[in-house]
């Protein structure tokens, strides 16, 4: 599926739709060139789960936790991260186990670590705007596709 972004609200809003798709328990992998908006795209998801705080690439800390009543989301930024086995310093594996939603930057620097994605979100620059290419990865990716084309038919 693709999608068309031509400013940053409008990729804010495009995230809260992903948002509204997911389920409970999801791993989203974010791929695209520093300052193609990964984390505009974040913030639209957050904002539509609730969040009402800033939020920010979590490029130096690598993880960002959001409490949000019933959901738990992790932000992941692995732009920093020099070996895939730090991840296990961050207690990935106990993150694993929560019903929670993973969004993750620069994934291939997790290789071997991470688990697998449900849903690609791979974004490119198209002109001024973005273009937001979403690749299933499992019947769970699948289905957020689906819902995100239904919601934007309707």
């Amino acid at each position: 599926m693709n999608l068309e972004a031509n400013t940053p609200d409008q990729q804010e809003a495009l995230g809260g739709i992903l948002a509204d798709a997911c389920p409970e328990r999801c791993v989203i992998y974010l791929e695209g060139n520093l300052g193609a908006g990964k984390t505009t795209l974040v913030r639209g998801f957050l904002r539509s789960m609730g969040y009402e705080g800033a939020v920010k690439s979590p490029t130096y800390t690598l993880l960002e936790p959001y409490d949000l009543g019933s959901r738990s989301c992790y932000h992941f930024d692995l732009y920093r991260l020099s070996d895939p086995g730090e991840l296990e310093y961050l207690g990935i594996r106990d993150l694993l186990e929560e019903n929670a939603i993973l969004l993750i930057e620069w994934p291939e620097k997790g290789v071997g670590e991470l688990p697998p994605a449900d849903l690609w979100v791979h974004i490119h620059y198209q002109g001024e705007g973005r273009r937001l290419e979403l690749v299933s990865e499992t019947p769970s990716g699948s289905k957020v596709i689906e819902e995100i084309d239904r919601r934007l038919q309707a």
